[in-house]
Parts: C-alpha cells; sequence; structure tokens
C-alpha cells in the first residue's frame, strides 16, 4: 500500500509583521501543497515501478526517487517554515540564545551569519543542529534536497526562494529576511532544539 503524506493547514499563518496574508496564502496554497501532492502521486507509483529496468543514466525508478526527496524535503521544509512563523512577537528563547551564544560567540553574530546565507544561497537558509559535532549550524540549500548535512536536524528553517517574497518585495530580498526575522515563532525554535539536544546526547 502506497503512504500518502497530509498537509498541516494548522500551520498556515496569518497576521504577520511585513509578511502579508496573500503572500502567506500564495506560498501555502500553492507552493508547499504542490509539493505534497507530487508527493503522495509519487509515492503512489513506487510500489509498482519496474525495478528491472533501474539504470544510473535514466530510469523510472531513478526519476521517482530524485523527485521524491525533492518533494518530500519540499513539503518537511515548509512546514518548519510555516511552523517557526507566528503573529504573536516574542523574545528569543533562553535554551537557543545560550547554544547561538556557544556557537556563534554572540545572537548578533548568528543573526548576522543566517541573513547572510539567506542572501547566498537560492533556496533557503537553515540553522540546524549537527547531531555529528553538537552544535548550531546555519547552511544554504540552493534546492530542498541539495546541500545539507547528514544527521542534523532543523530548528529554523527560512525560505529565500522568489515564491516566498515576491508578491511583498518584489526583487528586494534583505527586507523580507528582516520581516521573517520580525515573525519567528521562538517557541517552536526552542522545541526543536531542545528536541535536537536530546537526541545528541543518545547519539554521541
Amino acid at each position: 500500500m502506497a503512504e500518502t503524506w497530509e498537509t498541516k493547514d494548522k500551520l498556515k499563518p496569518k497576521g504577520l509583521d511585513g509578511i502579508s496574508d496573500q503572500q502567506i496564502d500564495y506560498h501555502f496554497e500553492t507552493h508547499y501543497k504542490g509539493y505534497v501532492n507530487k508527493l503522495n502521486e509519487i509515492w503512489s507509483k513506487l510500489p509498482s515501478v519496474d525495478r528491472s529496468k533501474a539504470n544510473q543514466n535514466y530510469s523510472d525508478l531513478r526519476e521517482l526517487k530524485l523527485e521524491e526527496t525533492f518533494n518530500y524535503d519540499g513539503s518537511l521544509l515548509h512546514e518548519i517554515y510555516f511552523a517557526g512563523l507566528t503573529k504573536d512577537h516574542k523574545t528569543v528563547e533562553p535554551e537557543f540564545k545560550k547554544q547561538v551564544e556557544k556557537d556563534f560567540g554572540s545572537y548578533e553574530k548568528w543573526v548576522e551569519d543566517f541573513k547572510a546565507t539567506g542572501i547566498a544561497f537560492r533556496g533557503w537558509s537553515l540553522c540546524v543542529f549537527d547531531l555529528n559535532l553538537g552544535k548550531l549550524r546555519n547552511i544554504g540549500a540552493d534546492a530542498h534536497n541539495s546541500n545539507g548535512i547528514w544527521n542534523a536536524v532543523v530548528v529554523l528553517a527560512l525560505d529565500v526562494y522568489e515564491h516566498a517574497y515576491y508578491t511583498d518585495y518584489g526583487a528586494k530580498r534583505a527586507p523580507y529576511l528582516d520581516a521573517f526575522l520580525k515573525n519567528v515563532n521562538w517557541a517552536d525554535v526552542e522545541s526543536r532544539l531542545k528536541k535536537a539536544l536530546k537526541m545528541y546526547e543518545i547519539f554521541k
């Protein structure tokens, strides 16, 4: 039986500061749900694909598995992105701030690096907890399924594809990055980090 992935409609934020409901609606309804729909389509085809014809240059199996990672990662990263946004602006939670100061020197240096990563990459700026080294890192991805680190837990995801900000800011990415940071759901980030820290105690 094929697997299915359900869209998480409850994650759709509203009333953000500097990111309009219209921008969120386009992003959530078209892009995020598009990845989920394609993932489910791929999963419906994988059980019956002809594995005897697998080939590294081209085969149905190869193409389905390549696009599976693109759409699966696209679904997951968008869910972390939307869960990481809230209209209820609060201060940075203590565990995250403590870890950031340990790994980056200060919160301000982390912000500088996170935003610069968002400018330098085409798809994502991701704050991850590296289970290999036990520290927070900012990494960039040009696509959902590229440039990742194995054994890393995403604690904050910033979508920097043009579809995430063009409705509000046109080609200007920098003000969108500032708007994103005004709306971070630090409670969600803190929760993800605490889970990652527990995983690290088992992993190391």
